[in-house]
């Protein structure tokens, strides 16, 4: 998958990042492994340094995965007929670049077994090229983090992945509001302790989105499909 190299650099810089928050080893690694949610860790690690309260970073890694509720009810109709077990590892490894891509390809879900086995086959795929360079590149961060230089600007690597990522999802005139907005507040609420201006950040664009879409008439298309 053409993105593994930006996603392999910045597992990387969550490795680092881990072990210079304060984290041990063991629990960065345990980190790396299990949550597997590259801007919930991002969100929660600064927090996590700061000695926030536990149900401070646990609301930001919350509000900061929401969107995985959408990404959830959308491959519904393509995962109904999987055992509980494979629909709950499928989430567990589904990122937002193997859904775009997934859906991307699949734009429709099929009935027939053998377009069944060809959707699972291809996210399957994507969500193990996407696996193997996070962790793999997140362990090898925490291993290194003593001998990588600041000055490499590893934290940048992380800022151009969530760039990548936006670019890739913000493909309607709703999305680039809600981003906008999004990116609008967490700036005019920067000052606010305990990064709770993502939290903010998060309601203003949820608040608006869902304020838009109570104004469209009805018979109207959904704004998130006008172009």
């Amino acid at each position: 998958m053409a993105a593994a190299p930006g996603l392999a650099a910045w597992g990387l810089m969550m490795g680092v990042a881990m072990v210079d928050s304060g984290l041990s080893t063991f629990e960065a690694l345990l980190m790396g492994c299990i949550v597997f949610a590259g801007s919930s860790q991002l969100a929660a690690i600064p927090l996590i340094a700061v000695g926030a309260p536990m149900w401070v970073v646990l609301a930001t890694g919350f509000c900061v995965n929401l969107r995985f509720v959408v990404f959830s009810a959308h491959l519904r109709p393509y995962m109904m007929h999987l055992p509980l077990w494979q629909r709950l590892l499928t989430g567990y490894l589904t990122t937002d670049l193997s859904y775009v891509l997934f859906i991307r390809r699949f734009p429709q879900s099929d009935s027939t077994v053998a377009e069944r086995h060809a959707q699972q086959a291809y996210l399957a795929g994507n969500c193990g090229v996407n696996w193997t360079a996070w962790v793999g590149c997140t362990v090898l961060g925490v291993f290194l983090a003593a001998l990588i230089p600041t000055r490499w600007g590893l934290g940048f690597a992380g800022i151009l992945a969530l760039l990548g990522i936006l670019a890739s999802l913000a493909s309607s005139p709703l999305r680039w509001v809600s981003a906008g907005v999004a990116g609008a507040a967490a700036v005019a609420a920067y000052a606010l302790p305990l990064k709770l201006n993502i939290l903010l950040a998060i309601a203003a664009a949820v608040a608006l989105c869902l304020l838009l879409e109570a104004m469209r008439a009805p018979g109207q298309p959904a704004v998130d499909e006008a172009a």
